[in-house]
């Protein structure tokens, strides 16, 4: 999946900068860093060039789906309205690979300003999104599933370990992202990359205050550079 900045130059195509400035009220020193990846917009400023450039909401927001909102060409009507509206998105928070001190979750710092859009409908298809969260993946123990730097939708409510999904683990104060099986007496962590051996836990009173399920990975998405 190419970057939003990437997506926002694909949606100008040969428009100028000033041209889609002119059209959406965009700043041009804003636009630029967007389409630098320096800054991400907020939801407003993404319908704006929705509507100017008559690209998908969804695809712009996240790279999924048809590019158009016809599936037509990128040059198709460039004046058309978009029905898009910030009722259509969900903003999901982008958080440190770290837990919070007692609660068996991930730390949303309050410095961390980072979020993404969804689209609602699709979010709800999922969960619900006040449980939601965004990490960074650091490793290679998942690939080729999921890759180092890939983004992760985690759902932190869904803790309870099932054979096949793939959740995100914390051992001490470390993180993983692993398949996660029941033997009895015992918990077992699997790696996609079969340089992973898997990791057996005993358990016990102490390895359940070690070793919590924060939740389970839900969508993957990647940037190619």
């Amino acid at each position: 999946m190419d970057t939003l900045g990437q997506r926002i130059r694909t949606a100008r195509g040969a428009l100028s900068q000033d041209a889609l400035c002119a059209m959406t009220g965009i700043s041009k020193g804003a636009l630029g860093f967007y389409e630098r990846d320096a800054n991400i917009p907020r939801i407003d400023a993404i319908i704006k060039i929705c509507s100017a450039t008559g690209v998908a909401l969804e695809w712009l927001a996240t790279g999924s789906g048809p590019m158009n909102q016809s599936g037509a060409s990128i040059q198709a009507a460039p004046q058309a309205e978009s029905t898009a509206s910030l009722d259509d998105l969900v903003m999901i928070p982008m958080v440190e690979a770290v837990l919070s001190a007692g609660s068996g979750s991930l730390e949303t710092s309050a410095q961390i300003t980072r979020e993404y859009a969804f689209r609602r409908d699709f979010i709800r298809r999922k969960g619900n999104p006040a449980h939601m969260v965004l990490m960074r993946v650091a490793g290679d123990s998942m690939q080729p599933e999921i890759m180092d730097k890939d983004v992760v939708l985690l759902d932190q409510s869904r803790t309870r370990p099932l054979p096949g999904p793939i959740f995100a683990v914390s051992i001490e104060d470390a993180i993983y992202l692993k398949r996660v099986d029941m033997l009895p007496g015992q918990l077992v962590l699997k790696s996609v990359n079969p340089a992973y051996a898997p990791i057996h836990i005993e358990m016990g009173e102490q390895t359940d205050e070690q070793v919590k399920v924060i939740g389970q990975v839900l969508w993957v998405g990647r940037e190619y550079r």
